[in-house]
């Protein structure tokens, strides 16, 4: 299917690894020319050369430190007009209420949920003077059934989920579309850390990781491209009266 996205520019933040990389892969696929955002430069630079010897569309990196309103200045300055964003920086680390402090609660948020307040901030501006665009927020399944030991991650996926339905029922009128999407058990690299040293806990094995994914309804973990296949979806004009709204992509878990 063509997406009618040839030709059109996409900034991607958390763009060096897991779902922003896949995403980066499947919009230049489609012809969108792009910026990535992420910390890591040398992660970047790996992206940007994989990408543009497969699809030989435009690719600038920024290599940021997105926890930065400053930053987020700089980083939209450097882009210009984008028909696309989309904010996918940030991992908020699992912890109970009793065991996360002050510093590491903000500094988690100030990455995940003020890094995406502001950058839409700034993007969705430009967005409602030219009168298009489109903002997926990547913010995930904790935000729909939260966790005790999770509970800033929980919190602030649940705020991103909000966000995005309230701004995304206004934006149509000014011709931008907002849209969150919330993926659950994909296979990231962050993931699999997470899931290698839970299976050494369960099976005393690490190999063996998989084989939580077993108990998922759809029997397996959901991978990257699958992530990345619905909000390049969402980025087209196919899904035009879509907005305001939360997509949840998990395989059926947080339904069961």
């Amino acid at each position: 299917m063509d997406l009618n996205l040839k030709g059109r520019t996409a900034l991607v933040t958390g763009a060096s690894r897991g779902i922003g990389r896949g995403v980066a892969q499947l919009l230049a696929a489609e012809g969108c020319h792009l910026h990535l955002a992420a910390r890591n430069a040398a992660d970047l630079d790996s992206a940007r050369e994989e990408i543009t010897c497969a699809h030989g569309v435009q690719v600038h990196t920024h290599a940021l430190d997105l926890a930065r309103e400053a930053n987020m200045i700089k980083l939209v300055a450097r882009c210009g007009p984008v028909d696309i964003l989309v904010n996918n920086a940030g991992a908020i680390p699992h912890a109970t209420i009793t065991e996360f402090s002050d510093e590491s609660w903000r500094a988690g948020w100030d990455l995940k949920v003020f890094g995406f307040i502001n950058l839409t901030r700034e993007i969705y501006r430009e967005m409602c003077a030219s009168k298009r665009g489109v903002i997926i927020n990547v913010a995930g399944v904790a935000g729909e059934r939260p966790l005790a030991n999770y509970i800033a991650g929980s919190m602030g996926n649940a705020a991103l989920m909000t966000m995005s339905r309230a701004l995304g029922a206004d934006s149509v009128k000014h011709g931008v579309r907002v849209v969150a999407v919330n993926p659950g058990g994909i296979e990231t690299e962050r993931q699999e850390a997470s899931w290698r040293q839970r299976a050494r806990e369960l099976f005393g094995d690490e190999s063996r990781w998989r084989e939580m994914g077993e108990k998922r309804p759809i029997k397996r973990f959901g991978t990257v491209e699958e992530v990345a296949n619905m909000i390049v979806f969402l980025c087209s004009d196919r899904c035009s009266y879509v907005s305001g709204t939360v997509i949840t992509v998990d395989g059926g878990t947080s339904a069961a």
